[in-house]
């Protein structure tokens, strides 16, 4: 017995007396998505037209089941070729509720139509047997719903999506009346198998990077992989207006969601801002990897600013409802599997294609684009 004991310790350390990176608890699975756009009108699906986020979301919640026990490819990265027991999170990168512009619904149905589907229709446990955790952060539609837009929405201000979102991911629940856009903006952080997950808000402007440098300094030595739902290299349109009045109006077209005012000259470059993001990141190379939506496709690229000085992964994953590729061709409808080994601290990202044949309700899972990362 304590022979066979001993075997079973054995098959679970490394030469290095680590635990084996195959271990259950060495890995971390994480599925990313963003911009689920419930509200919005997909023009074509599975044979039919005009379909609703509802059932488009609830065809890709279905495939992220089966993932386990899908096997993982033999592409040399984390768990290569291993069959996928669990599913940790699930992280949705904003714009979880169309902007109720005319013809769309308001964000109070986006966002009951969201969490009912998310929180009832996935199905996956966590490598501790509990339900897949839901983390979420916001988008910028999310967020023009909650304070106005430059075109007419309905009803013209309606916190309900991005109250929904911080209520679901922050400490202290707000309601209506004290809930306030600006001052309390969803930034959160979660450290997961000695890995430090930083969700922020929009983008990371000046605004939210004081409480990033302490939230970065509390994790200590823990790589950081950031999570948000803007482009590293921003969004001009979404700072705050530069102009007198700083309204959000027709004419400048600025959607004030940033609360830091845009200090280019030109309202359609934000050089000035990510000359000070680079500093930022220069400053906190604890930041492996840059996470986001809003410019729907997947995609593995690195973000070297504005004057080519900087190196840093960043991974733009597609959107089931807006994909640039895949709303024209629905079998590149995918998400991404991000796994974790947090012995070696390896990341790898894997491109998971989820509607590779739209006659069948359960097309099989097929593995796009991966890259591997070295995050310590």
């Amino acid at each position: 017995m304590r022979n066979y004991f001993l075997f079973i310790v054995l098959l679970f350390i490394d030469a290095t007396g680590n635990a084996s990176p195959f271990a259950k608890d060495s890995i971390i699975q994480i599925v990313f998505t963003a911009d689920v756009h419930y509200g919005y009108v997909r023009a074509h699906f599975r044979g039919k037209e005009q379909v609703r986020a509802q059932k488009v979301n609830a065809a890709m919640l279905q495939q992220i089941n089966r993932l386990p026990p899908t096997r993982l490819p033999e592409d040399g990265g984390v768990a290569a070729g291993k069959t996928i027991r669990f599913i940790d999170y699930l992280i949705v990168g904003g714009d979880i509720a169309n902007r109720a512009e005319e013809g769309y619904q308001n964000a109070t149905r986006s966002w009951d139509e969201f969490i009912n589907a998310y929180n009832t229709l996935l199905s996956t446990k966590s490598s501790s047997n509990k339900k897949t955790g839901l983390l979420l952060t916001p988008g910028n539609h999310d967020a023009s719903n909650a304070i106005g837009y430059f075109k007419k929405l309905h009803p013209a201000v309606n916190p309900d999506a991005l109250l929904g979102i911080y209520n679901r991911m922050m400490p202290k629940p707000k309601t209506k009346a004290t809930f306030d856009y600006y001052r309390d903006p969803v930034n959160y952080s979660r450290d997961i198998g000695g890995i430090h997950f930083l969700f922020v808000s929009i983008w990371p402007d000046s605004s939210k990077q004081q409480w990033m440098d302490q939230d970065i300094r509390a994790a200590g030595k823990k790589p950081v992989l950031l999570f948000t739902h803007v482009p590293p290299y921003g969004d001009p349109k979404l700072f705050y207006n530069p102009h007198v009045p700083p309204t959000i109006n027709a004419q400048d077209k600025m959607e004030n969601l940033l609360p830091e005012h845009l200090k280019d000259k030109d309202p359609k470059t934000d050089i000035i801002e990510q000359r000070e993001w680079v500093v930022f990141l220069k400053a906190h190379p604890q930041i492996k990897a840059y996470f986001h939506g809003h410019e729907n496709k997947n995609e593995y690229y690195t973000y070297t600013g504005p004057d080519d000085d900087i190196q840093l992964p960043a991974f733009r994953v597609d959107s089931p409802m807006k994909g640039k590729r895949s709303s024209k061709d629905e079998r590149q409808l995918s998400f991404q599997l991000l796994s974790v080994n947090t012995v070696t601290g390896q990341l790898t990202v894997r491109e998971c294609l989820w509607n590779t044949d739209p006659k069948s309700s359960t097309p099989p899972l097929q593995w796009g684009a991966v890259t591997t990362l070295q995050l310590r």
